[in-house]
């Protein structure tokens, strides 16, 4: 079986205070690390003992994750396991770059979705950390909240970025896009328009609950992260009976770790191979018009 499992354990801290985030400079409790810690490792466990199966990995903490040990130890680790295919993590990359030799990380199946946060760390050193990473050969994609604010910073990043790393723009949650606005944030990210609106996903078939799921600290089994109903837990092996082919039961999906699972959406074909790290199979090609690209995405969701 092909499985794509989406994890987040109980950590909520992260050491930057973003202001559009709600978990900014949270701080854990030591019994909370400790619990995010176990889970993570048993977690890590179940993985590695699936050896019939085929598994692809998304560490999606609430927190930020690789400025703990643990973390970084158990990415590498899973990297080095011949039926793990994938294993990314989403990251504001505050940590050192060079764990990933020191843990002899495997730089063919471990991959990084990295957000650059403008004001949250000095962007020399940012961007020196993505080049190192481009230069260990580390697959990793960089991204932007698409604030007004932010623009300035975003196409320094595309300027100074290697070529082949692609640079997404996230819409801000809130934040309504005038063309012209969403035309400028498109000229920099192609697939801008994806993101700049809900996708309607209510009765449109989806692959989470069939062969993408997502599992909490506990082992609980949702079809994804914003879906409650539960599917069973991963250690009983109780979720495998209900994996199926299922429709969207939302209304509509405005997450990329949600509606990029859309079967009515190209998004699989764009990201053949990345679609963990958010890495396009090639460089989306320049585009001038937003709306007409939002356009098309529209309509490929009604058909």
């Amino acid at each position: 079986m092909d499985l794509t499992l989406l994890y987040r354990g109980p950590l909520a801290s992260c050491d930057y205070d973003c202001p559009y985030c709600p978990f900014a400079k949270r701080r854990d409790s030591t019994d909370r690390l400790r619990a995010d810690r176990a889970a993570l490792e048993r977690f890590a466990a179940w993985a590695a003992a699936q050896t019939d199966d085929r598994l692809s990995l998304l560490f999606t903490p609430w927190g930020e994750g690789l400025v703990r040990s643990w973390y970084r130890r158990t990415l590498a680790d899973l990297s080095r396991i011949p039926h793990i295919r994938r294993v990314a993590i989403q990251t504001n990359l505050s940590c050192r770059t060079d764990w990933l030799a020191e843990a002899e990380a495997d730089a063919d199946t471990l991959a990084l979705w990295c957000t650059y946060h403008p004001g949250q760390t000095p962007y020399d050193r940012f961007l020196a950390k993505c080049r190192d990473l481009a230069d260990r050969g580390i697959r990793f994609s960089v991204g932007v909240v698409g604030l007004p604010e932010h623009i300035e910073a975003a196409r320094r990043l595309r300027t100074d970025l290697p070529e082949h790393v692609y640079l997404w723009i996230n819409a801000a949650e809130g934040h309504t896009y005038a063309d012209a606005e969403a035309d400028d944030w498109t000229a920099l990210d192609p697939l801008f328009p994806y993101s700049r609106h809900p996708h309607r996903s209510a009765g449109l078939p989806c692959r989470t609950g069939e062969s993408v799921i997502s599992v909490d600290g506990e082992g609980t089994v949702r079809r994804c992260h914003f879906v409650r109903a539960e599917l069973g837990n991963l250690y009983d092996g109780s979720y495998r009976a209900a994996l199926r082919p299922r429709p969207c039961p939302l209304a509509v999906c405005d997450c990329h770790i949600g509606y990029v699972h859309l079967e009515t959406l190209p998004l699989y074909d764009v990201f053949a191979g990345g679609v963990l790290e958010r890495v396009p199979a090639t460089a989306p090609a320049p585009v001038q018009h937003s709306a007409r690209i939002t356009t098309i995405a529209m309509r490929a969701e009604a058909r």
